[in-house]
């Protein structure tokens, strides 16, 4: 396994007015990664809801990141990985099909800050906080 999969919590500093974060949010982009259709939808919701971003904005925004990305489908057998998980570590469920998404898109490093730092599950995937 090998790559790095963005959770919607990192992505969203590209909006932030942390230049700091949104820097090293780019950085890691440049490199190339994963997202899930979760995460999308995730981004869509912030973006609208949370930062009033017009229609035409969040879109743009959204199309970027499916051209710089690989998009992972949220499938049956990721939301069974993700209820396996979120049972084994006693994570919350959407972070666990966050991390589910990750594992079948043969990711092995998860950036997000909604996890412990360089917690390392037994199926291969390490979680870095890329702010740390």
């Amino acid at each position: 396994m090998s790559g790095s999969f963005f959770d919607t919590n990192v992505l969203i500093y590209l909006f932030s007015r942390d230049p700091a974060k949104a820097d090293l949010v780019e950085q890691a982009l440049s490199q190339g990664g994963t997202i899930s259709v979760q995460v999308l939808n995730e981004l869509a919701n912030v973006s609208r809801r949370k930062m009033q971003c017009p229609w035409k904005d969040t879109n743009s925004f959204l199309a970027l990141l499916r051209g710089l990305l690989t998009v992972q489908p949220v499938t049956l057998e990721i939301h069974d990985t993700g209820l396996r998980l979120a049972e084994r570590y006693g994570i919350p469920i959407y972070d666990a099909m966050i991390a589910a998404s990750a594992l079948h898109a043969g990711c092995d490093t998860l950036l997000s800050e909604d996890f412990q730092h360089g917690l390392v599950l037994k199926e291969g995937l390490r979680i870095t906080n890329p702010f740390l």
